[in-house]
Formats: structure tokens, C-alpha cells, sequence
């Protein structure tokens, strides 16, 4: 099956207001900036992000924090994103934080079948007690606080109780993707992105290099084309877009 589509535009038509998207990416490294910016241009607002951060340099999901059209996130970094801490604490974005490792595999176990699952991170915190500000009030109270999860012992070891994510659609960015939608990703994009593709029920990846079916060894697969229903092939000149979060440089 030919999983092609001609412009991301078109590949992000049908994502509604309100829709839940998972995103790929950490930092500045393998975010779909493209279908973001496609997603920017049709307006499209209301959504519910799971992301590991909400962009940054207002690139990336950045650009529709700034817009207004993000109204949840669910991550577990915010880092230098101004804009994020400011509508979080002023009552304008919903926020769930979690650890990162468990946002990773709440990801993967969504995409795998896997309902919810047990985990020693945040058990004694309010992780697993409760009390987590979603939503701030604006002047400082707490207006939405997350709720006690349920906590179990196992072998004299205590574990807190996760549930499995899906979203409605995905959005990641490939190195290289064939046509039937199978995936490589470069050194660190391999982070999030494999994980986010498994979760959304409708996967959009935006690849640099596009080939033939059967040019990518299956060896060198990282995601098998049955988790990505839609591939955006990306100019060469988007392809070299890449920004540097913090450049360094040595005498």
C-alpha cells in the first residue's frame, strides 16, 4: 500500500479542533516541524499534546503554544520554554507532568496493547499520591490537581499504577521512510518518535529521504510500516532545516 500523501497540508486535513496528538522529538532533535507548521496554517486549535517538551526557539510545537491552539499538554519537561511556564501558570494550558522515562513507556504500552502497567517512578511523591498542579488558577491556587493513582506492592517493593496512552493522531519525523510507511531515524530523533508513532491511531511521519520498498534493509527498520498511515516526503530544503538549540564552539 502506497501510504504516500503529495503535501503535509493534506496529511493533517482531517485532525479536528479538540484532537489528542501524540508528538516525536526531544529538544530541537527530530521534531515534525513541517506537519506542525501545516497543523499552524489550518487553524487547527483545542488540541491535547503528549510531547516530552512543548518546543523550543518557537519552533516546533512552539508555534502553536504561541498561537493559543494547544489547550493540554502532557509531558515531562519544560525547560526554557518561557511561553509554556507562563500560560501554565496563569491558568491558560492544562499540564500534566509526569517522569520521563514513564511518559516514554505509557507511549509504547499504548501503542502495544497494554492498558496500564506498574512502575517504582514517583511512588512516595505526588506522582502516585495526588496533588499535582494540572491547572493554575492565575493568581497563584491550584484550580485542577492531578488525583491519587493506585499503588501495589510487589515483592516488598512498592509500584504506582500508569495507564497506557493513545491519541487520536501522531506526528513524527523519520531520517528515511518507504513508501509503505517503514521508518529509520537518525542517532538522537530516535527518541520519542518511535513511541509517539505507535500510540496515535492515525500516524503522520514526515520522512527526509523517501525510497522504494525493499531499499531499507529490514534489519535496519526501526518502526515497521503497520504503526504509520500517512508519509509526508520533505523537500531538500526541509530536510536541512535543523536549528541548534544551544550552539558551542572551542578555540
Amino acid at each position: 500500500m502506497d501510504k504516500v500523501v503529495p503535501t503535509a497540508a493534506e496529511a493533517v486535513a482531517d485532525v479536528p479542533d479538540g484532537a489528542s496528538l501524540a508528538v516525536g522529538g526531544f529538544g530541537l532533535s527530530g521534531v515534525p516541524n513541517v506537519l506542525i507548521q501545516a497543523l499552524y496554517e489550518r487553524g487547527t486549535g483545542g488540541l491535547s499534546v503528549v510531547s516530552n517538551n512543548c518546543g523550543a526557539m518557537e519552533s516546533g510545537l512552539a508555534v502553536l503554544l504561541a498561537a493559543g491552539r494547544i489547550a493540554r499538554v502532557t509531558g515531562s519537561y519544560i525547560g526554557a520554554n518561557k511561553e509554556f511556564a507562563r500560560q501554565y501558570l496563569a491558568g491558560e494550558l492544562e499540564v500534566e507532568m509526569i517522569p520521563q522515562g514513564t511518559l516514554a513507556e505509557r507511549l509504547r504500552a499504548g501503542g502495544a496493547g497494554i492498558p496500564a502497567f506498574y512502575t517504582p517512578a514517583g511512588v512516595g511523591t505526588q506522582v502516585a499520591d495526588g496533588g499535582l498542579p494540572w491547572r493554575y488558577d492565575g493568581n497563584g491556587g491550584v484550580a485542577l490537581a492531578s488525583p491519587p493513582k493506585e499503588v501495589r506492592e510487589f515483592d516488598g517493593t512498592e509500584y504506582v499504577l500508569e495507564r497506557g496512552i493513545r491519541t487520536d493522531f501522531a506526528l513524527v519525523r523519520a531520517a528515511k521512510g518507504d513508501r509503505h510507511g517503514n521508518l529509520v531515524f537518525s542517532k538522537s530523533s530516535r527518541n520519542f518518535n518511535p513511541l509517539a508513532a505507535m500510540a496515535g491511531k492515525v500516524t503522520i511521519a514526515e520522512v527526509e529521504e523517501l525510497v522504494e520498498p525493499g531499499e531499507i534493509e529490514p534489519d535496519a527498520v526501526h518502526l515497521p510500516g503497520i504503526f504509520v498511515q500517512r508519509v509526508v516526503a520533505l523537500t531538500p530544503e526541509q530536510a536541512a532545516n535543523k536549528m541548534i538549540e544551544k550552539r558551542t564552539v572551542s578555540n
